[in-house]
C-alpha cells in the first residue's frame, strides 16, 4: 500500500482520502457478511482479505500523515484483548457469557475516556452514523445494561401488541407522520425482542431475504418454463408456487 500510494505508484490510490474509502470498507463488511450466509468458504477468504485491505488502507494514510502505523493499530487491540479478558490472562473467572459481558463491561467503563472515545451521557458513544439497525441494537443494549429494562420476552411481547394497536389507530386517522413514528417505534421493540431470544435481527432478516429470493428465483424459473413472466401470471398462480417453493 505504501507503494501503491508512493511516487510511481498508482493514481487512484494516491487520490484517496479517509473520507472517500469509507463507502468501500462498508460495502467489504457486507461482502464478508454474505459470504458466511453461503457458507462459500472460498469466497470468504477473499473478502476477508479485502476487508483487511480496509485497515491497511487506513493505516497507510495515517502513516503519511504521521498520526500512527499498521503496528500501532495491531498493538492497540491486542492490549485491549488482554486487557478485557482478565478471566483468561489474569485472575478473574467467569463460567458463562453473562459473566464474561458483565466483566468486559466493567473493565471497559474503567478505561480512560479518551481511550473509550465517549461523549456525555449512556449513548453517547453509539455513533449516529451506524445503520439504523445496528444503533438500535446498541442503544437498547446500553439502556438494558443499566437496569433500564423489560425483565422477560412475553413483557416485550405485550408491548408490541400496544404499538400495533397504536400503529392501526395511525393508520385510521390517515396521519402519515405518525405512522412513520409508529412503525419506528415497532421497528425498536423488535430489536429488544430480538435480543430477549438471543437473535441477531440483522442476520435474520438477512435470512429472510435469502428466503425470499430462493423462493422468487423459483417462481421465475417455473413461469420461464411456461414461456410466461410473473407480470403474465395471476396472484393464485404466484402463491401456489410460492408455497410449492417454501415446500421444497
Amino acid at each position: 500500500m505504501a507503494r501503491l500510494r508512493g511516487p510511481g505508484g498508482c493514481p487512484w490510490d494516491r487520490e484517496q482520502t479517509f473520507d472517500s474509502i469509507k463507502p468501500f470498507t462498508l460495502e467489504e463488511t457486507y461482502e464478508v457478511l454474505d459470504a458466511i450466509d453461503h457458507r462459500d468458504w472460498g469466497e470468504l477468504r477473499q473478502e476477508l482479505g479485502d476487508f483487511i485491505l480496509q485497515a491497511v488502507f487506513y493505516a497507510q494514510m495515517a502513516r503519511e500523515q504521521e498520526l500512527f502505523g499498521i503496528e500501532d493499530v495491531l498493538d492497540a487491540i491486542n492490549e485491549k484483548l488482554v486487557r478485557r479478558h482478565p478471566h483468561v490472562f489474569g485472575e478473574e473467572r467467569a463460567g458463562s457469557a453473562d459473566e464474561v459481558l458483565s466483566i468486559w463491561g466493567r473493565v471497559k467503563d474503567a478505561e480512560p475516556k479518551a481511550e473509550r472515545k465517549r461523549t456525555a451521557g449512556l449513548l453517547g458513544g453509539v455513533p449516529r452514523a451506524l445503520p439504523a439497525l445496528v444503533e438500535a441494537q446498541q442503544i437498547a443494549s446500553r439502556a438494558a445494561g443499566v437496569g433500564f429494562d423489560w425483565q422477560n420476552a412475553e413483557q416485550v411481547l405485550e408491548k408490541l401488541e400496544e404499538e400495533l394497536a397504536e400503529f392501526a389507530e395511525a393508520r385510521r386517522i390517515g396521519a402519515q407522520d405518525k405512522l412513520e413514528d409508529e412503525l419506528g417505534d415497532m421497528l425498536f421493540v423488535l430489536v429488544n425482542l430480538a435480543r430477549f431470544v438471543k437473535v441477531d435481527p440483522e442476520q435474520a432478516l438477512r435470512r429472510t431475504n435469502a428466503k425470499f429470493r430462493a423462493r422468487w428465483s423459483y417462481i421465475e424459473a417455473r413461469l420461464s418454463e411456461q414461456g410466461r413472466k410473473p407480470e403474465e401470471a395471476n396472484l393464485d398462480e404466484m402463491e401456489a408456487l410460492w408455497q410449492e417453493a417454501k415446500r421444497r
